[in-house]
């Protein structure tokens, strides 16, 4: 059992060092569409356009031989188009707002049973909440990798980091108590969710390693592969990270092996969505699949919410001489990982107004959605 003022099972079971003013936020937002949306640009802008067969048009054979009537109707056609287009493209755009709504209503709902059922309203509970929202974002991608049968537009680096950040948070939390939520979720539900991310973040690396092998697109994933083998770029981000959770890390367990693991994983993770960030930016289209954006942004929301939680919890983590390093350390991390994901957000924030593909900003002046 871990000691300090951190320890969930401190003397006189206090929960010193943490704000015990609950807080009730409810999360909204809603995301666009699964992959809908592509396509719904009008054609005839240019030249010649073809006019959308009317209602009821269908089965009554055209009259070509009354050539003046015939050039009228095409010199209405464009109207007609872009009619039949806004209300084909208002009625995707709706289509995909329901999915997504029910797909994020589901999470905030479950998101608010385990508040009000399983943690007591303590303030910790933002670290359950944060990683409630990783393996949520986890489980997303192995609905588009498993029922879309293709691993496009996934960094396998990015999976490989994210595997070694809940191994060994999982190696510390389940031998010590030290990291826990101090509320009633770090008795087990906090360890039940750890693994369940670990499990989802394995499946779909298996997705995009064995089965959708073919449609990895590896020629995009290059992040870090200098004088390195081929897939082995994620090690410019491991090992540094790895040595310095060893020189600074806090001392909340005890114990050097758990303190250190533990502290790898709050670093790693940091560090971890860049290999996927980078592999946006190669994409040539610019286009981001829904659900991988959806999932991306699942991780990018767990984080801000462990964030807001280490803003006031921070000098907890300190080192057995007393230094507050890790902390501040462990804050500047978070931080920079947030502003690596401001582009991504802002883009992800038009895609959820319109209901449309994601297109990143380093492709073209066209920044908008398509």
């Amino acid at each position: 059992m871990s000691e300090g003022p951190y320890s969930r099972y401190g003397a006189g079971g206090s929960s010193a060092g943490y704000s015990s003013a609950p807080t009730r936020g409810s999360y909204s937002g809603s995301a666009p569409g699964y992959g809908q949306g592509y396509g719904g640009a009008a054609y005839g802008s240019s030249g010649a356009s073809y006019s959308a067969p009317s209602p009821g048009g269908y089965g009554q054979q055209p009259s070509y031989s009354q050539s003046a009537g015939a050039n009228e109707n095409f010199g209405s056609s464009p109207n007609q188009v872009d009619t039949s287009n806004k209300g084909g493209k208002k009625s995707m755009a709706l289509q995909a707002l329901n999915k997504n709504v029910i797909m994020w209503a589901g999470f905030f709902t479950a998101s608010l049973f385990v508040y009000f059922m399983m943690s007591g309203g303590d303030f910790s509970f933002l670290m359950t909440y944060g990683a409630m929202s990783r393996m949520f974002g986890f489980g997303i991608l192995n609905v588009k990798t498993f029922l879309s049968k293709r691993a496009t537009g996934v960094s396998v680096k990015t999976l490989q980091l994210y595997c070694l950040v809940f191994f060994f948070r999982l190696t510390s939390i389940i031998r010590h108590e030290g990291y826990l939520p101090y509320d009633k979720s770090g008795d087990w539900l906090y360890h039940v969710i750890e693994i369940m991310a670990l499990l989802f973040t394995g499946c779909a690396l298996w997705g995009c390693m064995c089965p959708f092998k073919s449609t990895y697109q590896g020629e995009m994933d290059k992040f870090g592969e200098m004088n390195v083998p081929p897939g082995m770029g994620a090690l410019y981000l491991a090992v540094p990270v790895a040595i310095l959770a060893i020189l600074v890390h806090p001392n909340l367990n005890s114990d050097f092996l758990s303190d250190v693991a533990w502290t790898y994983a709050m670093y790693l993770e940091s560090v971890a969505l860049v290999p996927q960030l980078f592999m946006f930016q190669k994409q040539t289209s610019g286009v981001v699949e829904l659900l991988t954006a959806h999932f991306v942004a699942a991780l990018g929301f767990g984080r801000v919410m462990e964030f807001m939680f280490w803003i006031y919890s921070y000098h907890e983590l300190a080192t057995s001489a007393g230094s507050k390093l890790p902390g501040y350390l462990a804050l500047f991390s978070q931080f920079m990982q947030l502003v690596l994901m401001l582009d991504f957000f802002w883009y992800y924030y038009l895609a959820v107004k319109n209901a449309t593909p994601l297109v990143l900003p380093s492709h073209g002046t066209a920044m908008g959605i398509v």
